[in-house]
């Protein structure tokens, strides 16, 4: 496929046709997988000029596909960040063996001691650790926003940011875990410029879009730098594998290739294969499962035991959040949380009734998922932060399925008669 091509056909077209030619597979309709350590050369001279190309970019076998060992790249990788880059927008991809694994490479990449990073809040609690616990004992220094759509708000928080040190990261995910909260990604990197602008160092912008995935929100349309997706989630679908994605510009894309050989988070060939098998299907599950999140949200709101629900179709018209969806979003996602009226034992209770939805952290699986956030996903995070990014003990995180809606509701309602 030509880059014409790719440049002609939509994301989900791209999702099955970019990456893979079966002319280089036997006529294979299916890539195979490249289960090796290790590919041999032809001669001497060749493996000096395929190391000369991978490492510097230049020789005669730069540009050429190539193979040297699969901690470095392999064929399956080649194919999943060929597609994953076409899927997203970008010019590049890089995916490793997990989405942390991903979070980590840009923030040890990026980042020296004394700067400062900016992330929005709530935010998943393994990225909350990597830079709150982690990286202070690094030198560097984090400050949270709170609300993503109040540019006042966000201007000051970088304020206390490059009080602290030089600004080298603001990081957003959006929607949040495990509340759906909106940032607005456009109004972060215009604020972004404006750093760069004054400070003359610019801040990369990332963006964590794993609630919504490449379909129903397109971050590198919006200007962020490195978007990246734990393709653990919606885009493997499954809940059968680890694997974390980073696309962007080819320039911020090489370092973090570089630095992947050296720590050694690849992600490899079976589960390669297996993502690039997922993403075949993830629209048409990511569409069913909004379908039901949909009937499965009104259904909670209405129920009297329930004190919120944070599901994105409710956010009220004439708020920044709703602007800020309509302009951003395709879609209002599948994952969300819902308040009980009470705390831990009401929501031990709800959870402990279930039959059909499944107690399990992780989210994006053709399974419905249900967790209690203060004590699994967000436990290492401390009170005063969880509260400060509206989970409380009485927070559920669900993660709709693609199952028949009338049964996921039905399933609610009973455990719900137990609080």
């Amino acid at each position: 496929m030509t880059r014409e091509d790719m440049a002609s056909f939509r994301p989900e077209t791209l999702a099955i046709a970019a990456g893979y030619d079966p002319a280089t597979a036997q006529g294979a309709a299916k890539p195979p997988v490249y289960l090796t350590s290790t590919f041999v050369y032809d001669s001497a001279s060749q493996a000096r000029d395929i190391h000369e190309a991978y490492f510097r970019g230049t020789g005669p076998m730069a540009g050429q596909p190539a193979y040297i060992y699969s901690r470095l790249s392999h064929p399956n990788l080649t194919m999943l960040e060929t597609r994953l880059a076409a899927i997203d927008g970008a010019e590049r991809a890089a995916v490793f063996a997990s989405g942390m694994a991903a979070h980590s490479a840009i923030a040890i990449q990026h980042l020296r001691p004394g700067d400062s990073v900016l992330h929005s809040r709530p935010i998943y609690g393994g990225t909350d650790g990597l830079y709150n616990q982690l990286m202070p004992h690094f030198g560097i220094h984090p400050v949270p926003i709170l609300d993503g759509c109040n540019g006042d708000h966000i201007r000051a928080q970088a304020d206390l940011a490059l009080s602290k040190g030089p600004l080298g990261l603001i990081v957003i995910e959006t929607p949040a875990n495990p509340t759906a909260a909106i940032t607005d990604i456009a109004l972060v990197v215009a604020i972004a410029d404006e750093v760069g602008a004054r400070t003359g160092r610019r801040p990369l912008v990332v963006c964590d879009n794993t609630f919504l995935a490449p379909f129903a929100q397109r971050p590198i349309e919006l200007g962020v730098d490195l978007n990246m997706t734990s393709l653990t989630k919606y885009c493997g679908g499954h809940s059968d594998l680890l694997s974390g994605g980073i696309s962007g510009r080819a320039e911020v894309i090489e370092p973090l290739l570089q630095l992947r050989t050296v720590l050694g988070t690849h992600c490899d060939p079976f589960t390669c294969w297996l993502v690039l098998r997922s993403l075949e299907s993830v629209a048409v599950r990511s569409e069913r499962a909004m379908a039901n999140a949909m009937l499965v949200a009104t259904f909670l709101r209405d129920h009297p035991k329930v004190a919120g629900i944070t599901y994105l179709g409710f956010i009220a018209e004439g708020t920044p959040q709703r602007a800020v969806i309509d302009r951003q979003c395709k879609g209002y996602g599948s994952t969300f949380s819902l308040h009980l009226h009470g705390g831990e034992a009401e929501a031990f209770r709800l959870l402990d009734g279930l039959r059909l939805v499944k107690q399990a952290v992780s989210l994006g699986g053709s399974e419905t998922l249900a967790c209690h956030s203060a004590t699994t996903t967000h436990y290492n995070v401390p009170a005063e932060a969880r509260l400060a990014g509206g989970i409380t003990d009485g927070t559920i995180r669900l993660s709709v399925g693609i199952e028949h809606p009338d049964d996921l509701i039905a399933d609610f309602a009973r455990a719900l008669d137990r609080v």
